[in-house]
């Protein structure tokens, strides 16, 4: 059972048929393999090819370099609809989302000719790395150094947590080009990782929830990467770029997360309808009934703000606070969401055969990833002292 949500301001019949193509795709092709992929830790290598051929992967980058020249809102859908078949075991939002539009914001045209049709076509999987052992949201104090050395950086370090790590072939690493100044020393590197010498990926990581998301940790050991890789050609840019970039990545975020809110609460309508408790669907009594409505007004609410914040991104009036609330507050929202509708389906809501209980765990992580919700409050405070 599904609740009937308002139509999208902004849906029309190119976004509809690409809805179905990407609907089809995750529900025919991906849900099937979700246990596998959960038990070997990372999908197969195939299905980021099959995306491609699809027309899924960078759905809005320029004809140009091989994408089908959309706008955001195609890389909306496609996300709404991974999200909405609760297949996360591979991440397009980082791939298509974030990787893709840094390489179109600071490649230089060569690299962008070179790395986006392969991206687009899933022959080249894409990652950033931003995050180390020692340092997490707070960038300014991530380690990994990238030495000048003739033509070429010297890079030393690690990363963790990183997302499609296990199959990234194109991999964004934030560096320390100037070890001694804290924003201005970082920059960008871009790294094609195939038969790189002294680059490793470690293991890939027992987590909580999303047990198919091939997360890991990355290894450089004297890694030598050309100059002319550095994003943007000047060192000590890479923070900045990081801010810019970082409300699309968090309002994509957002995207998902209003998403998967409405199908937990879809998931327990179905079931409350169906289950009989004192001789009466569990549906009848009173409390089911208000924790139901206040978890749909949060999944419509939740909706509401986010395709407002899409329009502002389209518009290119999306600014960091309001990405910020968008991301802690969706992400905090769906924790209290899902838990509601876990309590409501009584014992059956801790096994992981139903949907109920895996979104339990896999949608705890969003609350840190992306920046720590923490983090997003201080920013938006911060926006109010401006």
């Amino acid at each position: 059972m599904t609740i009937n949500s308002p139509a999208r301001p902004w849906m029309d019949s190119d976004l509809s048929l690409l809805r179905d193509n990407a609907r089809r795709f995750f529900e025919t092709e991906c849900v099937p393999n979700q246990d596998a992929w959960a038990t070997q830790k990372r999908p197969d290598r195939a299905i980021w090819r099959r995306a491609g051929e699809l027309g899924l992967l960078c759905p809005d980058v320029p004809e140009a370099y091989g994408g089908a020249g959309g706008s955001v809102l195609h890389q909306v859908v496609v996300c709404e609809e991974q999200h909405r078949a609760l297949v996360n075991s591979f991440s397009l939002n980082v791939h298509s989302g974030v990787v893709a539009h840094y390489l179109l914001s600071y490649a230089s045209e060569e690299q962008k000719q070179r790395w986006l049709p392969a991206m687009v076509s899933g022959e080249m999987v894409g990652a950033i790395a931003m995050t180390e052992p020692g340092a997490g949201t707070d960038l300014q104090r991530i380690q990994t150094s990238a030495v000048r050395d003739g033509d070429h950086y010297v890079v030393r370090g690690a990363k963790t947590f990183i997302t499609n790590g296990w199959h990234a072939d194109l991999i964004i690493v934030a560096v320390k080009t100037d070890p001694t100044a804290r924003a201005r020393g970082v920059s960008l590197l871009v790294m094609e990782t195939r038969d790189l010498p002294g680059f490793r990926r470690g293991r890939l990581l027992d987590k909580l929830g999303q047990h198919g998301q091939d997360t890991v940790e990355l290894f450089f050991d004297d890694v030598r990467v050309p100059v002319a890789n550095l994003l943007g050609g000047e060192e000590g840019r890479g923070f900045s770029q990081l801010m810019q970039q970082l409300p699309r990545e968090r309002l994509l975020i957002a995207v998902g997360t209003a998403t998967t809110m409405q199908r937990a609460v879809d998931e327990t309508l179905g079931y409350v309808t169906q289950r009989q408790v004192f001789g009466a669907p569990l549906m009848s009594l009173q409390n089911t009934r208000f924790k139901l409505a206040e978890c749909q007004t949060q999944a419509t609410v939740a909706r509401s703000f986010v395709d407002d914040c899409i329009a502002r991104l389209q518009r290119g009036e999306l600014d960091v606070p309001t990405a910020a609330m968008a991301k802690w507050w969706t992400t905090d929202t769906l924790c209290k969401v899902v838990d509601e509708c876990l309590q409501l389906h009584g014992g059956y809501g801790y096994m992981r055969e139903f949907p109920i209980a895996r979104m339990y765990a896999d949608v705890r992580v969003g609350r840190i990833y992306g920046g720590a919700n923490e983090v997003m409050k201080e920013i938006i405070a911060r926006g109010l002292e401006a």
